[in-house]
């Protein structure tokens, strides 16, 4: 029965970028890692992803893109590579082929149960979960029709021929629905709330403002709702030079109807407000702009407001014009294994910045752990080096 100070769980750039702040601190760690290193990059993307931020902001601790490429976006399987690599280069403790598959106080701090035997561990940071699509309910109450998760989604030819409802208009669902009608397809996208931002304004890229701005470094203790903002859906960006907004998307072809609202006789129902969801997120973006030329001073060249027609509100799922649904509808942690009270009644994980209230316990690689950088690789370096630097104290404090 291995014992160590502590256990870090997950291998990919949150798991690595802690071992590194640990080992830099002399913290005596193993990383267990249920598949290889960065799995989820080779297996939980689909075939054409590429990094919503640009070359020049995937930085880890002790590494920073050196390419000839900074404003380029990674694809998904150059990312695997880059934290294969970076793991490789640190000489991180991983153990791979190691499901955790239970993890309680016991001993001096924790048992940490695998499927390849128990270790113990002072202390543990959860930087995993296996990702599980946000899936609603009431896909269980379509008819004969194929329905996935974003996550599962890997290419067009993975789909029946015949049209695609894509629920959710976040970055997965813009994306997706852009690549099925590019390949062929009558795409309907369900359009709930949504962050429209510009790929670049003014010359530069969007989050080269956000970051400029120190919007992106804003802290969760500073945030009115940190709920709501942890919940908040992920930029409506693609991971290349051009901007993929509804517009573009109805351009193209895309049918809009408003929020997925569910299911009743085998029709799919709609929300009415997808004019008044627009609004408010062109209304969000509008601000975001004024507070960049005022920065910058002048005004920049504005994005056209959202078009959006007299919404459809219910669509036959019988009728052989949807073939398959594409949810697009959110991804979260799967912590079933997490045997410590730090749940609330929902059944969310409670913490405190990365701090759960369990002590020697924390989370990492979460969105808006610490940061709002922190949903992006580039937020892994000072939430790991935050996270470390409470841990080493902790451990000092308990000596």
């Amino acid at each position: 029965m291995p014992s160590v100070t502590a256990v870090v769980v997950g291998a990919g750039h949150s798991g690595l970028a802690m071992s590194r702040h640990l080992a830099g601190r002399s913290v005596d760690h193993v990383v267990l890692e249920r598949g290889e290193v960065a799995s989820s990059w080779r297996t939980q993307r689909w075939d054409s992803l590429r990094l919503l931020t640009p070359n020049w902001m995937t930085r880890l601790p002790g590494w920073e893109y050196q390419g000839d490429d900074p404003d380029g976006y990674l694809s998904a399987p150059e990312v695997a590579d880059l934290i294969a690599g970076y793991a490789a280069a640190s000489a991180a403790p991983v153990v791979t082929g190691t499901t955790v598959t239970s993890l309680r106080p016991g001993g001096e701090g924790f048992e940490v149960d695998t499927d390849q035997g128990r270790w113990n561990a002072r202390t543990v940071i959860v930087a995993a979960g296996t990702t599980r699509g946000n899936v609603p309910a009431v896909a269980r109450r379509l008819p004969d029709l194929v329905s996935i998760p974003a996550l599962e989604y890997h290419n067009p030819d993975q789909l029946p021929d015949g049209g695609v409802l894509v629920v959710g208009a976040s970055a997965s669902g813009v994306q997706i629905a852009d690549e099925l009608q590019r390949a062929g397809r009558h795409v309907t996208l369900a359009v709930g709330e949504h962050v429209r931002v510009p790929r670049t304004y003014r010359g530069r890229d969007i989050l080269w403002w956000l970051d400029a701005l120190g919007i992106l470094d804003e802290r969760w203790d500073e945030v009115d709702d940190i709920v709501r903002a942890r919940h908040l859906p992920s930029l409506q960006l693609v991971g290349a030079s051009r901007a993929l907004d509804l517009n573009a998307l109805q351009a193209a072809g895309v049918r809009l109807v408003g929020r997925f609202a569910g299911v009743r006789e085998d029709v799919a129902q709609f929300s009415g407000s997808l004019a008044n969801v627009c609004a408010l997120a062109d209304l969000k973006l509008g601000r975001l702009l004024d507070a960049i030329d005022d920065e910058a001073g002048g005004r920049g060249e504005r994005p056209e407001p959202t078009l959006v027609s007299k919404p459809t509100l219910g669509l036959s799922l019988c009728s052989g014009e949807i073939r398959s649904v594409v949810w697009a509808t959110g991804f979260r942690p799967d912590f079933s294994w997490l045997d410590v009270p730090v749940f609330d009644h929902r059944g969310r994980l409670l913490h405190d910045g990365g701090v759960t209230r369990w002590p020697g316990l924390y989370v990492l690689g979460l969105p808006m752990l610490r940061r709002r950088r922190s949903t992006y690789i580039d937020g892994a370096r000072s939430d790991a080096a935050d996270l470390a630097l409470h841990l080493t104290d902790a451990l000092k404090e308990a000596s």
